[in-house]
């Protein structure tokens, strides 16, 4: 299977040994592995478990070259190997909550075999587990943005967190402190105020203490000095790099809030979505590049809508708050792109025997457009869609958008949606994309626009970084709102971007937050 994207296995009966010779041969374009709520009590030897050595002569290279997530909550795993740094290098997201685990990192960071293991590995959840120890050597993951060790038997925090250069978001919560102190401030302050305290070394602050924390201090001035990249190369870099500013919730007089209702959980239940203001796409044929790349990603990194499904709209057309809802097939109505209302069952009735009619003039069995994805609503009672404040269906994922939001040549603010089945992650990942690629096309458009040396001004979008990049047309940035996505009393479910999103395309995009 070279190109299967996800796995998702959660719920069965999987284990104690695992899964077997099956899984044993290399997935070279997995990213999202789910082995939650089995019955495992140690990794599966392709996973670097025990059944494999990490260090073999004979090791053909990484099992999972492309992992971006593995889930292995709710099994039984008292362990784990070190071969699981050789087996998936590029792992960002490990979740291990649920488990028997009493150390961590425990086995999981070789000692010599690879001297920088999870080089991006950013969200790293432990919680429910039977955690005695959390050692110091947690500060060897470089990347660590997210850190859930709620629930535990920890007694003592690490001095060593406060080493960890990107820690921003920590949960310690449900752990017996010995230091009572540091205890209540685990219960009540951000992670900042936690991560200082353990700077500071507690209460009993002695010379040596002071001394060591010196040595940190200068570690970390270091690690944020490589990271912020000073120097003249790096500006030159980035005068290349694509530029987005973030619109922060905070900063947003009127941010638009996506509400999630409870049915749709067991039909389409991951959504993402966000405003992106400041695209071009009056000159020439940008409208059309702008749709072809859509083609493009859902034909890719969306596995033929598969993984996941992108929607974009014009956001002077939507009527918000949103709600992503489910409705029956006879119930729900939409205006598809290009056709008059219909339900939901007869657009589906009305694709199939347009595709059976494109099948006999064509002579072969492939068909192209919407009837390729009529598959991925079978057996559904119930259909996904995002309704606005009006109560009109704008997106019926993963089919199709409303001719209400259409996109057009004058469109200059996007709504853009993501949903999947499978796995929020991928959502993210997929939107992380769609970012980066409107971006590398709103920057031929500007320079070929300036290059063509029209009379029209360039439209400066809103927002900080605007003047100091005027010098170069193609550089404006891009300006990129947050959308919350909640759940109908209002509880956050998902906030897009992050702090910890858009890392992925971080080389060619440089974010202002």
């Amino acid at each position: 299977l070279p190109a299967l994207h996800t796995l998702v296995l959660r719920r069965n009966a999987l284990g104690p040994a695992g899964l077997g010779a099956g899984l044993g041969g290399p997935l070279p374009a997995l990213r999202l592995l789910d082995l939650s709520g089995n019955g495992l009590e140690a990794l599966p030897a392709a996973l670097g478990g025990t059944g494999r050595d990490p260090g073999d002569a004979g090791d053909a290279g990484p099992a999972f070259p492309q992992l971006r997530s593995l889930n292995l909550s709710g099994n039984g795993l008292r362990e784990l190997g070190p071969g699981l740094a050789r087996a998936a290098p590029q792992l960002q997201e490990l979740l291990l909550s649920g488990n028997r685990l009493r150390a961590l990192p425990g086995g999981l960071l070789p000692s010599a075999a690879l001297p920088a293991p999870f080089p991006l590995l950013s969200r790293l959840d432990a919680a429910d587990n039977e955690l005695a120890e959390l050692g110091a050597d947690i500060a060897a993951l470089p990347a660590l943005k997210s850190l859930d060790v709620a629930n535990n038997q920890l007694r003592e925090l690490p001095a060593a967190l406060a080493d960890c250069p990107r820690l921003k978001d920590a949960n310690f919560r449900g752990n017996r402190l010995r230091d009572k102190r540091l205890e209540k401030m685990v219960n009540g302050c951000q992670t900042k105020a936690i991560l200082e305290y353990l700077r500071a070394g507690g209460r009993g602050k002695g010379k040596a203490e002071s001394a060591r924390d010196e040595v940190r201090k200068k570690k970390r001035e270091k690690q944020q000095k490589k990271d912020g990249g000073d120097g003249e190369q790096d500006k030159v870099e980035e005068v290349t790099k694509l530029l987005v500013k973030v619109l922060h919730i905070a900063e947003n007089p009127a941010p638009l809030v996506v509400k999630v209702s409870p049915g749709i959980k067991d039909v389409r239940p991951f959504i993402v979505c966000c405003v992106l203001r400041g695209v071009d796409l009056r000159p020439g044929n940008a409208l059309k590049r702008f749709l072809s790349l859509q083609t493009k990603l859902h034909e890719d990194i969306c596995e033929r809508r598969t993984a996941a499904t992108i929607a974009t709209h014009d956001l002077q057309l939507v009527r918000a708050p949103l709600v992503y809802d489910v409705e029956p097939p006879d119930e729900l109505k939409i205006t598809p792109l290009g056709r008059k209302e219909i339900k939901a069952k007869d657009l589906l009735r009305q694709l199939q025997v347009e595709a059976e009619e494109q099948r006999k003039q064509k002579k072969r069995q492939n068909v192209s457009g919407l009837h390729r994805y009529l598959q991925l609503l079978d057996g559904k009672d119930n259909f996904p869609c995002l309704v606005d404040a009006e109560g009109t269906v704008i997106s019926f994922p993963p089919i199709t958008n409303s001719e209400k939001t259409k996109i057009r040549k004058d469109t200059r603010d996007l709504l853009l949606e993501v949903t999947s089945d499978s796995s929020l992650q991928i959502c993210k990942d997929v939107m992380d994309t769609l970012i980066l690629k409107i971006a590398e096309l709103n920057r031929v458009t500007l320079e070929n626009k300036a290059g063509s040396g029209s009379d029209t001004e360039l439209d400066a979008p809103c927002g900080p970084g605007s003047v100091e990049h005027s010098q170069h047309p193609g550089n404006l940035p891009l300006v990129l709102e947050q959308v919350r996505v909640v759940d109908m009393d209002g509880n956050l479910k998902v906030l897009y971007p992050s702090k910890t999103d858009l890392a992925t395309v971080s080389s060619l995009l440089t974010v202002i937050r």
